[in-house]
């Protein structure tokens, strides 16, 4: 009856909407998500391997990306990873470094391919042309990083990259978490979570990426995965400011950022594919 009192099930069911109303995309049950989030398996909305990885319903899923196997040509549609880098094409950048350089001896395709044997939705979920498109931002990322595979880790390694704040992924005493590894994986909150889903001590052990080429790569697909696939479709650009955010973007160090643009376009031009739009951030 109109303007009589609700009934007590009638405002748990108003407090209950309003409730899921205000928690934002990440608690949106049942999902309808924002057009950058996934649906979980367990119908959640959120932009991390828990709601894109496995069971992951709707949105920007990475295939069976983190669980281990499926093979590099998992995931649907896509470029086959193991025909698109070939020995030429990854020795290619390798040969670029000095003879002197500790990367030379240390990363491998192979170390590359077993890592995206388990991180099975890179370079899938879409087209071909965007699958070789991925393929070529990746490496265009790492070859900035480390110097066409010259660094495993970091120069400077006075800078411990401990966010004391993090208590969810405590860092351990004596331990530095500089950038290792094909993408210079840094800080404790990607060290923790990266060595969880891949199956080493990232808090406590950090330096096995810099001894491990396979468990390298890994990390790096492991944070590409989780940070830069999803952006992908939105542009070269989208994939720098994903890694290195307002430290190159934004015109704050526009001659870095257009290294990493050159290599994107040499290597897209090697795999016979345009660049794309939106290259720079």
């Amino acid at each position: 009856m109109a303007g009589s009192p609700p009934t007590v099930m009638a405002v748990v069911a108003i407090g209950l909407a309003l409730l899921l109303a205000g928690a934002g995309p990440a608690a949106a049950q049942n999902c309808g998500c924002q057009p950058d989030f996934c649906c979980s398996k367990f119908g959640y909305c959120g932009q991390s391997y828990d709601y894109c990885g496995p069971g992951c319903q709707s949105g920007p899923c990475i295939g069976s990306g983190g669980s281990s196997g499926g093979g590099s040509s998992g995931g649907s549609g896509g470029a086959n990873v193991a025909s698109v880098v070939t020995d030429a094409f990854f020795n290619g950048i390798k040969n670029q470094a000095a003879g002197g350089c500790e990367g030379k001896n240390f990363y491998t395709r192979s170390a590359f391919l077993d890592a995206a044997n388990k991180y099975s939705g890179f370079a899938h979920g879409g087209s071909e042309v965007q699958g070789k498109r991925e393929i070529a931002a990746f490496f265009a990322h790492v070859t900035h990083e480390t110097g066409h595979f010259c660094y495993i880790s970091e120069i400077n390694k006075s800078n411990r990259y401990c966010d004391p704040n993090n208590r969810q992924w405590p860092c351990a005493a004596g331990k530095y978490y500089y950038g290792r590894g094909p993408l210079q994986i840094s800080w404790n909150y990607n060290y923790g979570p990266a060595g969880r889903d891949i199956g080493f001590d990232g808090l406590g052990n950090p330096d096995i990426v810099a001894q491990n080429a396979g468990i390298a790569f890994k990390t790096a697909l492991w944070f590409w995965m989780n940070n830069v696939h999803r952006v992908m479709p939105q542009g070269f650009g989208a994939t720098t400011r994903a890694i290195n955010g307002a430290l190159e973007c934004n015109g704050n160090n526009p001659a870095q950022m257009n290294a990493r643009v050159g290599y994107y376009r040499q290597y897209c031009q090697q795999l016979g594919v345009d660049p794309g739009p939106n290259l720079t951030c």
